[in-house]
């Protein structure tokens, strides 16, 4: 089975406080980026042995560590599944805040779920997913979610960006989680996610915010200037998604964007 694993950005995200199980509340609109995805491979094989292969963009993690092998071993021991041979054609940067990695994850639930015909439904993966990160289940629906919690409670958000153009970017650098959540300043939002995006478009610029925006752009110069960068490129809004270092832009018509040869780039018309 082939799986499309695409990534995601982040409308807004509101660190709010700091839980007592060592998470952050958070508030954030997930929006899936369809263009932009690894391919991922589920096959199911005879015996226990979980194989891995790997292609495209080398990610330093070792294979037992890789979310695939783990979400894999998950549903071995939850459901006494058989082998799996799972492959990674890795296409989406990594330490950039687009859920690349927790993409993979959920797909290989999803793939598991598929070719050992266990039947399980969307409430269930989610769940399943939820134990291997935040934003894993938010791939199960793959649709704009407004999520809380640590990232997993989920709400269908109504948005319509169709016909609008989308560009992703990445410098030739990333921020870990780590580094991302030890700088940043929690925060009760005056006014929701909710609230701020029905408001139109070219109102959100300055509106919705990153929380990690602030100490990532101090350490990270090149960040900032990327984003500054897309603003005076015409974008009706851009910003850092989830814990950087990607940015994203929103357009009315087709961009042209140049950039240096080391830095990351995708459009798409949604």
């Amino acid at each position: 089975m082939i799986i499309k694993a695409n990534c995601k950005i982040n409308l807004g995200l509101h660190v709010i406080r700091k839980r007592e199980d060592g998470y952050h509340e958070l508030e954030t609109i997930m929006l899936p980026v369809k263009g932009l995805y690894d391919v991922v491979g589920v096959e199911r094989i005879e015996g226990s042995d979980i194989e891995f292969l790997q292609q495209g963009i080398v990610v330093d993690c070792p294979p037992e560590r890789n979310l695939m092998v783990r979400a894999a071993k998950l549903m071995q021991e939850r459901y006494g599944i058989g082998g799996v041979k799972l492959s990674l054609d890795k296409r989406v940067p990594f330490g950039a805040g687009l859920g690349g990695g927790s993409s993979d994850a959920t797909a290989t639930i999803v793939g598991i779920n598929e070719v050992y015909d266990l039947g399980l439904n969307k409430p269930t993966l989610s769940s399943l997913a939820a134990e291997l990160g935040s934003d894993t289940p938010f791939f199960v629906y793959n649709t704009a979610q407004l999520c809380t919690g640590r990232g997993e409670i989920m709400t269908a958000a109504e948005l319509d960006l169709e016909g609008r153009w989308l560009v992703v970017v990445k410098p030739n650098e990333g921020v870990s989680t780590a580094e991302a959540y030890s700088g940043v300043k929690p925060t009760v939002p005056a006014v929701s996610l909710t609230e701020l995006v029905a408001r139109p478009i070219d109102e959100w610029q300055g509106r919705i915010v990153n929380d990690f925006e602030p100490h990532i752009f101090a350490a990270h110069p090149r960040i900032a200037e990327l984003k500054d960068m897309l603003i005076r490129s015409g974008a009706l809004y851009a910003s850092m998604s989830g814990s950087g270092s990607a940015l994203f832009a929103l357009y009315d018509k087709e961009p042209r964007i140049e950039l240096s040869e080391d830095t990351f780039l995708h459009v798409e018309q949604l």
